[in-house]
């Protein structure tokens, strides 16, 4: 496999870009990204089975179960984020180490049901959330430490819509290529 096709398994929507000016219509059509994410996502799984869970969307990536597993946790990190953003002046957040999660024998082994109905539940929690703040809620800013960097509320709205959506063209696409839709 050449390093062009491993970057497109990896990055099968591309890697997330910000507009620089992030208007009221891309927040309202990022917010519908994640309002409507968990019912595609369970649309798109609801017929596969334990092997097909199983089953890495790349070499050497994660098994769809695993996929399935560290989307709840990764949102749920950006709404405790929306969270200290809020009521805190520039936080500096705790990043994780998802891929150490992802070897954690819940994420390789673990029914799919709960962190389905975890996903609904952080996504509702987080649509909610978003859509009752003000344009001066949107532009707080927390810090991220690996990236030295702000990250602006309504910039992270954009980067999880995306990564919605970057993780379910992982399994579409496994689905596709393995002819199971």
């Amino acid at each position: 496999m050449t390093e062009q096709e491993l970057q497109k398994l990896k990055y099968p929507i591309g890697t997330f870009d910000c507009p620089s000016n992030i208007t009221s219509e891309i927040i309202e059509s990022w917010i519908s990204i994640l309002e409507h994410f968990p019912n595609r996502l369970e649309n798109l799984i609801k017929n596969l089975s334990d092997e097909q869970l199983n089953t890495p969307y790349r070499p050497d990536g994660w098994t769809v179960r695993q996929v399935i597993h560290h989307l709840p946790d990764s949102h749920l990190h950006s709404y405790v984020r929306f969270k200290w953003t809020l009521t805190e002046d520039k936080p500096v957040i705790k990043p994780y180490f998802e891929d150490r999660w992802a070897e954690l024998f819940d994420y390789e082994a673990a029914p799919i049901q709960t962190s389905l109905l975890h996903l609904r539940v952080i996504h509702e929690k987080l649509v909610y959330l978003i859509k009752g703040l003000s344009e001066d809620e949107l532009n707080k800013s927390f810090i991220h430490p690996e990236m030295q960097s702000e990250v602006v509320l309504k910039k992270n709205i954009g980067i999880y819509a995306w990564h919605s959506n970057h993780h379910y063209a992982h399994i579409e696409n496994l689905m596709k290529r393995n002819n199971w839709i």
